[in-house]
C-alpha cells in the first residue's frame, strides 16, 4: 500500500534519514518517538506536502514524486486540528467537496451525513474557537473523511485533549478505520496511543530505529536509549555465569536474575518493565523464578491510580494505588520483588 524507500528529507531544522517502511493496506499504523524526531515530516512527506532529497515513495505501486497532495486521496488531521477560524463547521467540513467541485446538493447531503456521523449536526453553526478540543478534533476527522480518502494520517491529534475525551476520540478514531477500510498512519510520543496500533516504528532523531508489534517494541528493545524512550525502568548491566538448555544466570547489581536466553555467556544487559513486577512483604511462593529481598528507599505517586516503588538495590516497580494500601507499603520496608523468567529480555553488550 504504502513504500518508503531510503527517503531523506530535510525541512524547518527537521530530517529524515534512509527511512524504508513498508505499511500494508487497512493496517493501523504508529510512528512514535520524541518530540523533535520528525514524525509530521514523515507525514508530510507521504502527503506531498514536501519533496524528498532522495528515495521514494509509493502508494499502492505508484511512485508519488510527480503527484500533487489533492490526488493522493489522503485525510490530514493535525496536532492543532487546523481549521478555519473564519467559517462555521459546516463549511470547515464541506470545504474538500467544495474544491473537488461536487454538485451542491451532494456536498449538502454528504456534510450533513458525516455530522450526524460524528453527533456534530448540532454545532453546524458554530465556529471553531467556541468549541471544545473534543468538538474541534470530530470536526477536524470530519473534514478529513468527507472527500473518501484511502489513507488517514493523524499527527498526534490527541494530545490536547483531557483523559476522558482523549479514550472516546481513540476509540472512534479505530471504528472509523476499522469501518471504512482505511489505512491509518498515526504518530505520536505518547506509549499508550501507540498500543493499539497493528504494528509500530519508533524514530528517534530522524531515523527508524525499531519496527515490530508494540508488544515487541516495548517489552524487547534493542537498545538502551530506546529502553529508556518506552519506559523501561530497569536497565541492569549483568554478566551471565551460566546457561542451561536457554536458562540463563545472571549476577548483575549485587543480585542473581534467571531469564530464558539464546545468548550462552558474556556481558549483556537485562530489561525489566516496572510493571512486570510483582511487590510482596512475605516471600512469594509461585513458579515465578526470580525472588528478591530488599528494602524500599522510596515511593512516587505517578498518578490517582499507579505508585512507583524504587527498591535500594535499584529495582523499581508499578503498583496500583490499592495495592500499595492493601500491602501498606512504607519507605524502608523490607520487601521481595519477584518477575518471571519470561519477563526479562536481554540483550549483548557491544
Amino acid at each position: 500500500m504504502i513504500e518508503m524507500k531510503g527517503v531523506n528529507a530535510n525541512f524547518g531544522g527537521f530530517r529524515l534519514k534512509n527511512i524504508t517502511l513498508e505499511i500494508d493496506k487497512n493496517e493501523y499504523y504508529v510512528i512514535l518517538g520524541p518530540t523533535g524526531a520528525g514524525k509530521t515530516l514523515l507525514l508530510e512527506l507521504i502527503a506531498g506536502f514536501h519533496k524528498v532529497q532522495s528515495g521514494e515513495i509509493f502508494i499502492d505501486g505508484t511512485n508519488m514524486g510527480k503527484i500533487p497532495p489533492y490526488q493522493r486521496k489522503i485525510g490530514f488531521v493535525y496536532q492543532d486540528y487546523s481549521l478555519f477560524p473564519h467559517i462555521d463547521v459546516e463549511s470547515n467540513i464541506s470545504f474538500g467537496l467544495e474544491m473537488q467541485r461536487v454538485k451542491r446538493k451532494e456536498i449538502n447531503q454528504r456534510t450533513k451525513e458525516m455530522m450526524e456521523n460524528f453527533d456534530i449536526l448540532h454545532l453546524k453553526d458554530r465556529y471553531p474557537q467556541t468549541l471544545s478540543g473534543g468538538e474541534q478534533q470530530k470536526v477536524a476527522l470530519a473534514r478529513a473523511l468527507i472527500t473518501n480518502p484511502k489513507i488517514l494520517l493523524l499527527d498526534e491529534p490527541f494530545s490536547a485533549l483531557d483523559p476522558v475525551t482523549k479514550k472516546d476520540a481513540t476509540k472512534i478514531v479505530k471504528s472509523i478505520h476499522d469501518s471504512n477500510d482505511l489505512t491509518t498512519i498515526k504518530v505520536t510520543h505518547n506509549q499508550n496511543e501507540a498500543i493499539i496500533g497493528d504494528r509500530v516504528s519508533l524514530i528517534m532523531n530522524g531515523e527508524i530505529v525499531d519496527t515490530g508489534t508494540a508488544q515487541n517494541i516495548f517489552n524487547s528493545p534493542k537498545s538502551v536509549k530506546n529502553a529508556e524512550f518506552v519506559g523501561m525502568e530497569n536497565i541492569l548491566e549483568g554478566e551471565i555465569v551460566k546457561n542451561v538448555d536457554g536458562y540463563a544466570e545472571i549476577r548483575t547489581n549485587g543480585f542473581i536474575i534467571h531469564c530464558l536466553s539464546e545468548i550462552e555467556s558474556g556481558k549483556v544487559i537485562a530489561f525489566i518493565r516496572p510493571e512486570n513486577i510483582v511487590l510482596s512483604k512475605a516471600y512469594f511462593k509461585s513458579s515465578i523464578r526470580n525472588n528478591i529481598k530488599s528494602e524500599i528507599q522510596e515511593i512516587f505517586l505517578l498518578s490517582k491510580e499507579l505508585v512507583q516503588v524504587t527498591m535500594k538495590n535499584g529495582l523499581k516497580a508499578y503498583i496500583t494505588s490499592n495495592a500499595k494500601e492493601d500491602l501498606n507499603l512504607n519507605a524502608g520496608d523490607e520487601i521481595f520483588v519477584s518477575f518471571k523468567a519470561t519477563a526479562i529480555s536481554i540483550k549483548k553488550t557491544e
